[in-house]
């Protein structure tokens, strides 16, 4: 927790260093890349950059993290740190690089701040930011230790065994390791890092989902073609030119959105490629005859563009208490409903689960609807594909 002498501080000058965070994080970004442009090139995402998502998102961590400190100093945000160190540990981060960013967000603070940021400002401040850095160190070694890597030490070269088009705009890959050996352990739900060579020389890294549950000898990966301006760099290098026999850097297993043990009842809703790591827990819960209760939600555009419909179709039926609810803005004869997701018209267990994956959107409504229903805001998990701008909202 905070110093005594440091929570007034931070207290006074949450409100000035809150409301100029997003000056702050975009100096910051200024600063690092100008120092470490290999930053930018082979670990940051340069289109959410280029977007403003990532500056949003370490804003909001960085806000919500001192807010937790002054208003409720006997609790830490475990779940956003360990979003956070998921996500760090899937990229390689190391506890060296904290250092680095330190140097330039504290340089970028008193730059926009100026006179404002006295040495008491500045000290409990620095406190603020080791607290925070130190948790997340403190998590990502016991990933790294629970992993069996050396801290960074992720990647491993893994061969396209095979590619399968689900969709227009959705690829799936078979990913196999290149001396035959079986690939990792995982826990149903967590995701894996891939790094491309790009054709200036930038080495960009994406996640995503295992999409098929542990036990078998090889992984998948399904990557949808993102669209928008820029265009998503990675997807659309993997959809372009990566074809079997091809390989690829693919990291150790991370993500803290798993499948829980048990038999308790479950929710699992997602829209679009959010399905993903469904799919893997689906798969999990029937290749292990599980009875649990599980009511699975899908929102899609049109039944074209749902990924693995037909199988997300079977993994349901196999499950002896399954129910399976579609929505489609365009239906078109599919037996769905038309339009976004409502399970408030679902028959859902007092005591059930909520897994969530999708758009900040869908997320937000399902969650909102979730919690009139009376389900608790601690039995609602999600996960954001891409920089979390919704951190502070569960911190």
């Amino acid at each position: 927790m905070l110093s005594e002498q440091a929570v007034p501080v931070v207290r006074a000058t949450l409100p000035a260093v809150g409301g100029a965070l997003d000056r702050i994080t975009e100096r910051f970004y200024g600063r690092l890349f100008a120092a470490h442009p290999e930053l930018l090139r082979d670990l940051f995402n340069r289109g959410n950059q280029a977007s403003g998502e990532q500056r949003q998102a370490l804003a909001g961590s960085i806000a919500a993290f001192a807010v937790a400190l002054v208003e409720r100093p006997d609790e830490r945000p475990d779940v956003m740190l360990s979003r956070i160190a998921h996500k760090h540990a899937s990229l390689g981060v190391t506890s060296a690089q904290y250092k680095t960013v330190h140097e330039h967000l504290f340089a970028a603070i008193v730059e926009v701040l100026g006179d404002a940021v006295t040495p008491e400002v500045a000290r409990a401040w620095d406190e603020v930011y080791w607290l925070m850095a130190n948790a997340l160190i403190a998590v990502e070694t016991r990933l790294y230790q629970q992993t069996g890597v050396a801290e960074g030490q992720v990647w491993r070269t893994m061969e396209i065994a095979e590619r399968r088009e689900e969709t227009p705009d959705t690829v799936s890959f078979v990913l196999r390791h290149t001396d035959g050996t079986p690939t990792a352990a995982f826990r149903p739900g967590q995701y894996v890092s891939v790094q491309v060579t790009l054709p200036d020389g930038a080495r960009q890294i994406r996640q995503y989902s295992l999409s098929a549950a542990p036990g078998h000898p090889q992984w998948r990966i399904t990557v949808k073609r993102v669209a928008g301006d820029p265009a998503g760099e990675v997807s659309s290098w993997l959809h372009d030119h990566a074809r079997a026999g091809d390989t690829v850097e693919v990291s150790a297993p991370f993500g803290d959105l798993v499948l829980p043990e048990g038999e308790s009842p479950l929710l699992l809703a997602s829209a679009g490629i959010g399905s993903t790591p469904m799919l893997a827990m689906l798969d999990h819960l029937a290749a292990t005859g599980s009875t649990r209760p599980v009511v699975v939600v899908h929102a899609d555009r049109t039944p074209a563009s749902h990924a693995h419909a037909a199988e997300l179709r079977r993994l349901v039926d196999a499950l002896p208490h399954g129910t399976l609810h579609l929505w489609y803005e365009e239906p078109r004869d599919s037996g769905a409903l038309t339009g976004r997701a409502d399970v408030t018209t679902l028959d859902l267990p007092a005591d059930v689960t909520a897994y969530l994956c999708g758009p900040l959107p869908f997320l937000r409504a399902v969650r909102g609807d979730l919690v009139g229903r009376g389900v608790a805001a601690a039995d609602i998990h999600y996960e954001v594909f891409g920089p979390d701008l919704w951190l502070g909202d569960e911190s």
